[in-house]
């Protein structure tokens, strides 16, 4: 860092991040499980996907973000949906034609995909 400028440069982009977090809490979070073992079974092209639909259909509270391991290698690529007032998601086993899919009739229409959820795995 070079100048008081610099320094103020930084901590405005720190303040935008904490509020950016504020903002995720209030809309609807799709979390991709991105560490090594959900990336070998293929997590990224479905994070892609979920990328893609969000744009596609302009949803403007809607945030698609990622995270490390969620615990379930077996089970993986795994996502998380979260929508406020309601209990958390769990998909497991994804592909990007799924994560189309959980776009449509879960985000849009507030219908989950229980087929794909980690409850349905387990059976």
């Amino acid at each position: 860092m070079k100048s008081l400028a610099e320094l103020e440069e930084i901590r405005k982009r720190t303040l935008d991040q904490i509020n950016l977090r504020k903002k995720r809490e209030e809309g609807i979070r799709i979390v991709v499980g991105m560490a090594t073992c959900g990336i070998a079974a293929g997590a990224r092209p479905v994070l892609n996907a979920f990328v893609e639909e969000v744009a596609r259909r302009k949803l403007k509270n809607v945030v698609v973000t990622q995270t490390g391991c969620i615990g379930v290698c077996r089970l993986e690529p795994i996502v998380e949906v979260y929508v406020p007032g309601e209990e958390k998601v769990t998909y497991v086993k994804m592909t990007p034609e799924k994560a189309v899919q959980i776009v449509n009739e879960h985000i849009v229409n507030g219908k989950p995909c229980i087929q794909y959820t980690i409850g349905a795995a387990d059976k």
